[in-house]
């Protein structure tokens, strides 16, 4: 059987990085750039909200178009 490849010839190194914050300017080692982790907890806490139930009204459909009108069509 056929070996598959998968279109990686090489693994890729992610090894964290010396980075500096995008939110507070402090460097820190990261995998990727983005937020250091004292600014993500604090965004994560700030963002957190408690769950609540929602009352939606009941859908009605617009009917400012009477079905089937092209059917309806006299020539």
């Amino acid at each position: 059987m056929a070996e598959v490849s998968t279109g990686l010839d090489f693994l890729p190194d992610l090894e964290p990085l010396p980075f500096d914050c995008l939110r507070c300017g402090a460097t820190e080692p990261m995998r990727f750039r983005g937020l250091c982790v004292t600014c993500r907890d604090e965004v994560r806490t700030r963002a957190q909200r408690d769950q609540r139930e929602i009352e939606v009204a009941a859908y009605e459909p617009k009917m400012n178009v009477t079905p089937n009108a092209v059917a309806l069509k006299d020539d």
